[in-house]
């Protein structure tokens, strides 16, 4: 008897759970089954289905920045002085370490990373690039774009 290979297909009401997991993860079984017209069983087999295949990473809770005084957001961009497997671990590894880093993507064009670093304040920002981020030998040129006012900020994926 052959094993049947889990599929990574999703039909509407894989897509009508994951929708509204992600308005509030925090529904019951029972109250995601209800918006998403099936018994508990299923809903929950197929919610079950969609962690173990990765569609969903996590659940997680949205805390207000500026609540816990760290609503300064920076946007620093950091070009490598060399570029190479070894490098950029040893920069990506250093950067995973600092939690004011809340995201970290390796771009392309004039510079090789963009963070997003929430920090209380200008001068704790500045602590943070003197005495942690600029510390790493390996960081060429850095330019900070400073966010004023956030228009739009989604945590989503649209499906």
């Amino acid at each position: 008897m052959a094993i049947e290979k889990e599929s990574n297909r999703l039909d509407e009401k894989d897509m009508d759970i994951l929708r509204a997991l992600q308005q509030n993860a925090r529904l019951t079984n029972k109250e995601l089954a209800s918006k998403v017209h099936l018994s508990t069983t299923p809903t929950f087999e197929r919610m079950k289905r969609l962690e173990r295949l990765g569609f969903i990473k996590q659940y997680a809770t949205i805390l207000d920045a500026n609540m816990l005084n760290k609503g300064f957001a920076v946007f620093c961009s950091i070009k490598l002085r060399r570029l190479n497997s070894d490098h950029a671990l040893a920069f990506t590894d250093m950067i995973k370490q600092i939690p004011e880093v809340t995201e970290c993507y390796n771009i392309s064009g004039s510079f090789d990373y963009l963070l997003r670093i929430q920090s209380p304040d200008m001068r704790t920002y500045q602590q943070l690039l003197l005495n942690v981020i600029g510390r790493h030998e390996n960081i060429a040129a850095l330019e900070s774009t400073f966010v004023m006012e956030e228009i739009k900020h989604e945590y989503s994926v649209s499906v």
